[in-house]
C-alpha cells in the first residue's frame, strides 16, 4: 500500500496526461462493449434455424406471361414435369420461402376480439409443401387434400377468410396459447376462424430482424393462383446443381412464354439474404480491434515516455535497494490505476450509449456481463501493453543515479 502514495503523487503531477489516457480507455470500453454485443446479435441472427432442409432444396421463380391462363393448372402441370427429373424427391409450388425477402403477414389473434396484435408470416403452397421443405411436424397432422382452396377464391386474397385449417410454429403456438395444447384451437388471420391442425418445430419468416418473433409463422392450405410462383425441389445435396439446371430447361420446354429468375440452392439463398449482416460483422470486428490497438499503443507509448523521463529516478530507487520486480510492479500498478479510472468511466458511458441505441435504433438492453468482460479485457490489455516498457525500466542499472542530469 505504501507504493500507492508515490504513484498517486506522480499521477497528480501529470494529471492531464493521465486523464487523457483514462478517457481513451473509457471510450474504448464503452464502444467495444456495445460493438461486441452488436456482433453477437448479428451472428445469432445469421445462425437462426430456418426449419427447412437447407442442404437439400433448390428453388426457381417463374412468371407466366400469359395472365389469362388457369394458373393453378399451370402450376400443377409444371410440378408434374419437375418431378420427372432424375434425383427430384418431391416438389411444391409456394408463394414464399424463409429468407427470400418476400411473403405476406397478418395479425393472428387467438379470438375474434382477443386483445393484442401478434403478427405472423403466412406461407401457402401446393400439397406436399411440408414434406418438400422438410419441416419437422412435432404435433398434429399435415393438411388433407380436401382442405386446400384457391389463394384468391376468385380475387383479392378472399380465401384467407374461408381457409379451414392452419399449421403453426411451436414458438407462435406458445405465444398464443401459453401452457396449452394448441391443436384444435382457433386463430383469426382474416374474418373467419381457422383451426390449428398441426405444429412444426421451426419455420423462419421471409424477413427477419432483431426481435423474438422471427419464428412466428403460419402455414395455410391455400393453392397459389398467381402468375408468379416459386417452385421448390427437394433432392440430394450432391444433385442440387444438376437438378437446378435441368429444372430450368424443363420449364422452358413446357412453355417458353415465361420468365425464370433467382434459380439457386437454399444455401445460396441464405448467403444472399445475410450478405449485409456478414459485411456488418466484418466492419464491427475491424472497428473493435482498431480501437483496442489504439488503446494498447497509447498505453505502451505513455509508459515508454514515462520510463524515459524517469530513468534517473529509477536508477536512484535501484541504488536504494529496489529490486527489478519492484520497478516492474510499480509501472504495472500505475497502469492499473489509470486503466481502472478509464474502465469505471467507460462502464457508465457504455450504459449511456446503449440507452441511446435503445431509444433510436431498437437495440436491446446491454447485458451487464458484457461490461464485466469488457473491463477485464481492458485490464489485461493494459497490463500486456505496459509490460515491455516496464521490463525495460526494471533493467535500468543503479549506476544511472550517479550520472549528471
Amino acid at each position: 500500500m505504501n507504493e500507492f502514495k508515490p504513484i498517486l503523487a506522480t499521477l497528480g503531477r501529470h494529471r492531464l496526461i493521465a486523464m487523457l489516457m483514462a478517457l481513451l480507455v473509457a471510450l474504448t470500453c464503452a464502444i467495444v462493449c456495445n460493438v461486441a454485443f452488436m456482433i453477437r446479435q448479428q451472428i445469432a441472427l445469421t445462425s437462426l434455424p430456418s426449419g427447412v432442409a437447407e442442404n437439400r432444396l433448390v428453388k426457381i421463380e417463374s412468371t407466366n406471361l400469359d395472365r389469362t391462363a388457369n394458373q393453378i393448372a399451370v402450376h400443377k402441370f409444371d410440378l408434374a414435369v419437375l418431378r420427372l427429373i432424375p434425383g427430384v424427391e418431391s416438389a411444391a409450388a409456394v408463394l414464399s420461402l424463409p429468407l427470400d425477402g418476400g411473403g405476406w403477414s397478418s395479425s393472428v389473434p387467438p379470438g375474434q376480439d382477443a386483445p393484442g396484435n401478434v403478427v405472423a408470416s403466412l406461407f401457402n403452397g401446393t400439397p406436399g409443401e411440408v414434406a418438400t421443405l422438410g419441416l419437422d411436424l412435432v404435433a398434429g397432422r399435415d393438411f388433407r387434400p380436401d382442405e386446400y382452396i384457391p389463394l384468391g377464391s376468385a380475387h383479392g386474397f378472399d380465401g384467407l377468410d374461408h381457409v379451414p385449417a392452419a399449421i403453426v410454429t411451436r414458438s407462435l403456438a406458445e405465444r398464443l396459447f401459453p401452457g396449452q395444447d394448441p391443436l384444435g384451437k382457433a386463430i383469426w388471420p382474416g374474418d373467419g376462424a381457422v383451426r390449428i391442425v398441426g405444429v412444426v418445430a421451426h419455420l423462419l419468416r421471409p424477413n427477419v430482424g432483431a426481435g423474438s418473433d422471427n419464428d412466428y409463422s403460419v402455414l395455410l392450405p391455400m393453392l397459389p393462383d398467381t402468375a408468379s410462383i416459386t417452385y421448390v425441389l427437394r433432392t440430394a445435396p450432391q444433385n442440387r446443381t444438376r437438378v437446378l439446371k435441368e429444372a430450368k430447361a424443363a420449364l422452358y420446354r413446357v412453355d417458353a412464354n415465361r420468365v425464370l429468375r433467382d434459380a439457386m440452392t437454399f444455401t445460396e439463398l441464405r448467403a444472399r439474404y445475410f450478405r449485409r449482416q456478414r459485411s456488418m460483422i466484418g466492419l464491427l470486428v475491424a472497428s473493435a480491434l482498431g480501437l483496442l490497438l489504439v488503446a494498447a499503443f497509447g498505453i505502451a507509448g505513455l509508459a515508454s515516455f514515462w520510463v524515459q523521463q524517469r530513468t534517473r529516478s529509477i536508477g536512484i530507487r535501484r541504488a536504494l535497494g529496489a529490486r527489478r520486480h519492484d520497478i516492474l510492479r510499480y509501472f504495472q500498478t500505475e497502469n492499473f490505476l489509470i486503466v481502472s479510472m478509464g474502465v469505471l468511466l467507460g462502464v457508465l458511458l457504455a450504459i449511456g450509449l446503449n440507452l441511446l441505441l435503445m431509444a433510436h435504433y431498437q437495440q436491446p438492453r446491454l447485458p451487464l456481463w458484457y461490461l464485466a468482460v469488457g473491463a477485464a479485457a481492458l485490464w489485461l490489455l493494459g497490463q500486456l501493453a505496459v509490460l515491455a516498457p516496464a521490463l525495460r525500466a526494471s533493467h535500468v542499472p543503479p549506476v544511472v543515479a550517479t550520472r549528471s542530469v
